[in-house]
């Protein structure tokens, strides 16, 4: 059985429920729910897992969560070899306030884990958001779960449970 950990950046814990969500879909112990502010020591954690749930609020002008910042660019410094991992990103974003840079952090985390080798999997339909841009759209996708607690809380809840549906089915057993 493959071995699933999360890492997961949040500020305001919406990224927090899907992670939680994540942990009793595919009965993740706890010691595997990285919390990268208070958890998150070293990008060999990353080694640890076969597939890896990854998730960030987005910030400012589309940035990830603060704590993703050293570990991002430790992982593009040494061109870490990501090869033969699965990964699925997931995050928190306002669609209204900050629709220009819509839960763009995705995108972002998505061009790191790929471009070290990591296989990607949990893109979802577009359809039902509503932004400006979003470096997380790709080939007419979301390349992961993006909520929008701010405005669309009354989504979140289907929309987690149809992600991980999916992600049953992509994910190696």
């Amino acid at each position: 059985m493959a071995k699933i950990g999360i890492f997961c950046g949040t500020a305001g814990g919406t990224s927090m429920i899907v992670a939680e969500a994540l942990a009793e879909a595919f009965s993740i112990e706890e010691d595997d729910i990285i919390n990268m502010e208070e958890d998150f020591d070293d990008i060999e954690q990353f080694e640890d897992y076969d597939v890896l749930f990854i998730g960030s609020s987005t910030w400012g002008q589309g940035d990830v969560h603060f704590s993703w910042v050293d570990a991002q660019l430790e992982m593009e410094d040494e061109e870490m070899d990501l090869s033969g991992k699965t990964v699925a990103f997931f995050g928190a974003g306002d669609s209204v306030k900050h629709g220009e840079h819509f839960c763009s952090a995705l995108g972002k985390l998505h061009k790191t884990f790929t471009t070290l080798g990591a296989k990607a999997v949990g893109s979802i339909d577009k359809d039902g958001y509503k932004y400006e841009f979003s470096l997380a759209e790709m080939d007419g996708k979301l390349c992961g779960l993006a909520i929008d607690n701010h405005n669309e809380e009354d989504k979140t809840e289907e929309r987690i449970e149809n992600w991980i549906s999916s992600l049953k089915i992509q994910i190696p057993a």
